[in-house]
């Protein structure tokens, strides 16, 4: 079994355990064997809410990780390149246009504004210059804030302002039963994923070196592309954004582990779930019994790790390019 395993799963377990007994109403490990009142605030809340995160956090961390795979940089994740502000793009303009429609079409329109809005960040990056990657990073934050001020200004003009809050600030108190589901598709897009993990890591090597090792260049690209704005469209739809989950994930990751995508990528999924729900537990106690949203928690914690991601030098396994060769000849 890989060592991530042995730090991972316990701090996940951990965090799952005091996820379901913290919160406003008191909830003892005894009283789920006598209080009917008690099981049900498990099932309508504390359950959903757990599981939701740990679905937000495993998925945000992959789609970041394929993210940079696709663009060939470190330094980039979905909600901080666009792809958050562009599905909260189409939330609104689905909610302005169509105030009646479900669930399941907010959560479509998003993720093809999500797309279009991804696919116009990679176009951008492919016209800077290669040997200065933290460009890219700065490009792509620019790119996410042009987009965010057109959702604000369109709020702004339509009175939406204070509801479009609950996109650009991510949290969970509002996670019942039969409102978090739509996660559950993104687990699976987490879990197809690493189906194709090998796929990715050949990608990650830069354009030329893929298509001579023989890759579908531009069908990866797609499928990355695709899994990328689902995940992130429903994120946005159920939760909201959530900042740096996959920038710092998979950088810490990679740095501690190596480069294999096959063997780092569970440990990947697993690590973002355990901070995101560290990062929900805090919110929960600082200022009990009210929350900070988790956004705003992790917003500061992943800016801290960024800048210190940026500052080290690189020190991953020495087996990193080892395993790159291992990558590319699958």
């Amino acid at each position: 079994m890989h060592k991530g395993w042995f730090v991972a799963v316990p701090l996940l377990l951990f965090g799952v355990v005091a996820s379901l007994f913290i919160g406003v109403i008191d909830v003892s490990p005894a009283a789920l064997f006598s209080a009917d009142r008690t099981m049900s605030v498990m099932a309508t809340s504390r359950i959903p809410r757990t599981v939701a995160i740990i679905l937000t956090g495993s998925s945000m961390a992959v789609a970041g990780l394929i993210m940079q795979m696709i663009v060939a940089n470190r330094f980039v994740e979905p909600m901080t390149a666009g792809s958050g502000s562009s599905a909260a793009l189409g939330v609104l303009l689905v909610t302005f246009f169509m105030p009646a429609a479900s669930i399941f079409t907010k959560m479509l329109i998003a993720c093809l504004v999500a797309l279009a809005g991804t696919a116009g960040f990679l176009m951008l990056v492919r016209r800077l210059p290669t040997h200065q990657p933290l460009l890219v990073p700065l490009v792509g934050i620019a790119y996410g804030g042009v987009i965010g001020a057109v959702v604000t200004f369109i709020g702004y003009q339509t009175d939406l302002l204070q509801y479009i809050e609950v996109w650009f600030n991510g949290e969970f108190s509002g996670i019942l039963q039969g409102r978090y589901e739509l996660l559950w598709l993104a687990g699976v897009l987490t879990l197809l994923a690493y189906f194709v993990a090998d796929q990715f890591a050949i990608l990650g090597l830069g354009k030329n070196v893929s298509i001579n090792l023989g890759l579908n260049y531009q069908q990866i690209v797609r499928l990355g592309l695709f899994i990328v704005s689902l995940i992130t469209a429903m994120t946005v739809v159920t939760v909201g954004m959530i900042p740096f989950v996959g920038l710092v994930v998979p950088n810490i990751i990679s740095r501690w582990l190596g480069d294999n995508l096959r063997q780092t990528l569970p440990v990947t999924a697993l690590m973002g779930a355990c901070l995101v729900l560290a990062s929900d537990l805090i919110g929960r106690l600082v200022r009990y019994p009210f929350e900070i949203p988790v956004g705003t928690i992790f917003g500061i914690v992943g800016a801290v790790i960024f800048l210190w991601i940026l500052y080290m030098p690189a020190t991953t396994k020495q087996g990193s390019n080892s395993d790159k060769r291992e990558a590319s000849k699958c």
